[in-house]
Formats: C-alpha cells, structure tokens, sequence
C-alpha cells in the first residue's frame, strides 16, 4: 500500500524545517506518521494546567496513563479521570478534552489535558506521555501544523503570536483581524484581479499567430494595475502605524527648563517617575514610560528643556530633545505662559510633519490667563493640582487619529501591517507593479507584462504562504513562537 502523499509532504516539510524528531510512530493502519507532540500550554504559577498532546497517537498515548480508555471517544467530549504512574500510584485527577482530526486546531487528533498547576504534576505527566510514544513539542510546532495542514494560512498563523502578546486593545484588535483572515481576504481580491489580468495576457500567448487579437485591454490593464498598487501602497502604509501600535505611540513633552514637562509625566504616569525640582536644567535625559489611553498604548518621553546653555551635559540633553522630536508622533509643548505668535511659528516649524498640541501649565498661580485660542489651539491646565488633564489626555487621543480604527461601530476589521515580514513583501510587489505600468505605458508585449504579473502573484503570496515557501522562512517563523502553541 502506498503511503499517504499528504502525510509524507507534511513529514518532509517537518524534516526541512527541523521540527522532525528522531521518534516516529505508527498510525492504526500502519502508515509512517508525524511525530505525536506534547507541550504544557498554560504559563507557570496558576491553579490549573493544560497538557496539549497532537499528533495520530494522541488518544493512544493519553489512554496509556489515563484512567479511561479515550481512543474510541467522540470528538468534543470531556472525561474525568485520574493520571497514573505505571505502577498504578495516581499522579492527579484530571479532565481530559477530545479533539478529532481535522477539526482540531492542529488539524491532528488532538487531547489537553487540564490538571493541577504543579510544576511537578505537569512536568510528570510530560515524562508519562514521553514514555509513550510522544516527544516534547518544539516552540511554535502546534501552529505549524495547523498551517502545514491547511487550517491556517501564513499571516493567519503569525497573528497567533502577536495575539498572545498583546498587551492592549488596539494591538489585541490588529491582530484579531488578522487571525479572521482580514489581510487574507484583502490579499485574495487582488490576487483574483491579478490572476484574471495574466490569463487574459497568456491567452493572447496562446493565439501569437493572430497579431490582430487582444483580449487585454491595455487601458483596463494600466488602470487596474493602478488601483491594485493603490490598495497595496495603502496597506505598506499602514505598517507605521502598526509598529505605532505595536510599541507605543511616540508623544514628545518639550519646552523651556522648569514649565512643569516632568511633573506632567508624572501626572500623566500616574507615578512619580521622572524628577520634579524648581532648579533649571534638572532632566539632562529622555525619559520614557507608557500609558494606555482608551485601549491604545501612548509612549510619553520626557525631554530636557529647550534652552541656550553652556553646561556640555545638558547640551547632550536638548540634542536628544531634538531627537526625540524626530521619533515622535505627536509633540506636546509645554509652557507656563501664553506663547507669542513668533514662538508658535517657531516650534510649528520645527514639529513640521507631525500633531502638535500646544499647552499652557501651571493656571492654578496666574492671576489671569485668556483662554481664547491664538493661532492655534491651546490647552489650559495645572499639572501640579491636576487642573486640563482629562481634557488634554482626549486631545492627546485626538492627535493619533485612531478614533475610526478602534471603532466597532463601523463594522470593518482594522487593515494594518504590523509584521515587518510582511511590510518587505509588500514593497517588493509594489516595485513589481511599477514594472508592470512600465512596461504597459512603454508599449511592451503581452509576453513581458504576464511575467512582471506572475511576479507580482508569486511577491504577495509569500505573506499568505499560498505557494511553496522556503523552509528556512517557515522554521524562522515558528521558532519565535512559545512552546504550547
């Protein structure tokens, strides 16, 4: 009988990518199988643990220390029992949850085991399994299977991790969308559009004899090609504001010595973080910490002040001021009074290109301040008695312009980049697609422009893993996964 061809693809990409152990078992029918893995899936310290065991003997080698015998069990059932060692002691009382292939998330027939969070009783039942037939899974080797067996594609499988890592709502939404497959689908229309337009051009290839036929509209075509580097250009786009996302968003607090930026930070920190004193010049340095406001994650640096000074360490200061200037977003200037129209013009100038709030501190000692706003918006507050600080922290909010993204109401998942592997793939399909317009306004034939088509397909395909991906890609992927998933 010969071996299923899908096991053994399945086996030797394990094998390409260093996944393959040294153990392998045999399935009931008697056919070589992919080696069945055992992990702990839950983070060290909790009441409860989940043992996560895949592969075609997962049943068989969970059977072997359990209770039960589960390997005639229904798929999605759950079963009470006992762990125990081969000598008959038990090791816990457990549950045990039953998954069959391929509805499971590996694909594989699949077990987890929920006991006692003792690192001892988990560690013993990983020996159990391991004496049975199954070996300790390698970080991320859960998810590759289930790419490998098709119940993910290749952003789909990268999101898992960057869900696992969120660490606020934006970042958790980001990477929500692309777990439902919301870059898939994007992806999967232009690919449509794209593998339309290339059969059309192979079709003209088909009939050369017949110059005097053109199934391509070269207009159509130029204008196509047009509208899809638009939709991609939009998406490589988008890949700083997932970073944004991803890290913080980059806010600036600058202005003269002593107008209150540190005690702002603290404010806004809700900490005593940075320094606070009434001598000059007292931050020499960046300071950086993060605050989440309204789901998103808001990277606040502290400067050291904006001044003319001949002390050398704190002229290293208002360099990485400037820097810091560079790096942010969104500058917030601070003074503790109200600026001139040449001192707006000024800090304008030198916050070119990015959202600069302009606040007035320390309202609570002036004998009277307008609040009416000058040339620009201005914000009014007390850092030191908390006077604007809610208000400034909307403003702040405002500034990021990521009202519309985090908003359920509109009913679209979020399309942004976040993944640098990603963000590369896309800028080599876009200087592809510029090749593609070249060659179409140049006047080339339908031969040149099909092969700059064919590379644009083959360049976006790698984010979706739709074609055959270097192994190196994949092991590269999977390896910064945490072992359980």
């Amino acid at each position: 009988m010969e071996s299923n061809p899908t096991r053994r693809h399945h086996d030797s990409v394990l094998t390409a990518a260093g996944l393959a152990g040294p153990q392998s078992v045999e399935d009931l029918s008697g056919q070589p199988a992919v080696d069945t893995i055992c992990a702990v899936a839950t983070a060290p310290g909790g009441a409860l643990g989940i043992v996560r065991v895949s592969g075609s003997q997962a049943l068989a080698a969970v059977s072997a220390i359990f209770s039960k015998d589960l390997r005639q069990e229904t798929a999605r059932t759950l079963h009470h029992g006992f762990i125990r060692e081969p000598a008959g002691d038990i090791v816990d009382e457990v549950v045990v949850s039953i998954m069959r292939a391929p509805h499971s998330y590996t694909g594989d027939d699949s077990a987890e085991i929920t006991c006692h969070g003792s690192a001892y009783i988990l560690s013993r039942i990983l020996t159990l399994l391991c004496d049975n037939g199954c070996r300790t899974a390698l970080p991320g080797e859960y998810t590759m299977r289930a790419y490998l067996n098709g119940k993910l594609d290749l952003s789909q499988a990268e999101a898992v991790a960057d869900v696992i890592a969120a660490s606020n709502a934006a970042t958790h939404r980001v990477a929500m969308s692309q777990l439902r497959g919301g870059i898939s689908t994007e992806l999967g229309q232009l690919r449509e559009q794209l593998l339309r337009l290339t059969s059309l051009l192979e079709l003209e290839l088909d009939f050369s004899d017949h110059e005097d036929l053109v199934f391509a509209d070269r207009t159509e075509l130029l204008d196509l090609a047009r509208q899809i580097d638009s939709r991609v250009s939009r998406l490589a786009h988008s890949f700083e504001t997932g970073q944004a996302l991803k890290h913080g968003i980059p806010v600036a607090i600058v202005g003269q010595t002593n107008v209150g930026k540190s005690t702002l930070l603290n404010r806004l920190l809700h900490d005593d973080r940075a320094i606070v004193s009434a001598v000059h010049g007292t931050t020499r340095d960046t300071i950086e910490d993060v605050v989440n406001l309204h789901g998103v994650a808001f990277r606040f640096i502290d400067t050291a002040g904006l001044r003319d000074t001949s002390d050398v360490v704190e002229q290293i200061g208002i360099q990485r001021t400037h820097q810091a200037i560079e790096r942010a977003r969104i500058v917030v200037w601070l003074t503790d009074q109200r600026p001139t129209p040449l001192e707006i013009s000024e800090m304008q100038e030198l916050c070119e290109g990015k959202e600069m709030i302009v606040v007035q501190n320390k309202v609570d000692t002036a004998s009277d301040y307008d609040r009416q706003p000058w040339t620009c918006p201005m914000y009014f507050i007390s850092a030191k008695h908390d006077i604007g600080i809610a208000a400034l922290e909307e403003a702040i909010f405002a500034a990021a312009h990521l009202s519309s993204f985090l908003s359920e109401s509109s009913g679209e998942e979020p399309l942004i980049i976040s993944n640098a592997r990603h963000y590369e793939v896309l800028l080599r399909a876009q200087s592809h697609l510029a090749a593609v317009m070249s060659s179409i306004q140049a006047g080339l034939s339908g031969d040149l422009i099909a092969e700059d088509l064919r590379a644009v397909l083959n360049t976006l395909a790698e984010i979706t893993g739709t074609q055959i991906t270097p192994q190196e890609t994949l092991s590269n992927i999977f390896s910064h996964f945490c072992v359980g998933k």
